[in-house]
């Protein structure tokens, strides 16, 4: 799935947007611990997990801030977000950790253009580069290890 999350001409609307995708991505976080079969890899799911809580709580008083009310759930997206998962359980834990690498393709791109939107002040702008770092790492170290796996 390609995100389109980064492209809002209006911050309200990018931040309301950000906090669907974490939600969306924290719904797929619980569904690959649940599913994965190694425990070392579901701990370090889980700790990646509360970076995206963290992001929430961020975007949640950026939105308090804007004076816009906080999606407290994903979106539609969820359910192909946790889809990817639950299919990619019949293959095992390299198949769903390639599947929640692509739900971090579009979180790592959502933040890399929200670094870039005009109307984000220096300190939301360094949220996004915290945030875009957390996805760039979670992303990385979920092809790695899938890349480790398949072999």
């Amino acid at each position: 799935m390609v995100t389109m999350v980064g492209n809002e001409s209006d911050i309200k609307d990018l931040v309301k947007n950000l906090l669907y995708l974490e939600h969306d991505a924290i719904a797929a976080y619980d569904s690959c611990i649940e599913r994965l079969d190694s425990r070392e890899f579901a701990s370090q799911i889980s700790v990646f997990k509360e970076d995206h809580l963290q992001h929430v709580h961020v975007l949640t008083a950026m939105a308090g801030e804007l004076g816009i009310e906080a999606p407290t759930e994903g979106d539609m997206k969820q359910m192909l977000t946790t889809g990817k998962i639950a299919l990619a359980d019949l293959m095992g834990d390299a198949a769903i950790l390639k599947a929640m690498k692509t739900n971090e393709d579009d979180t790592v791109t959502a933040y890399e253009r929200a670094v870039r939107h005009e109307d984000a002040i220096p300190a939301s702008k360094a949220f996004f580069m915290k945030a875009h770092q957390d996805e760039e790492r979670h992303r990385s170290w979920m092809d790695t290890t899938a890349k480790t796996l398949s072999s």
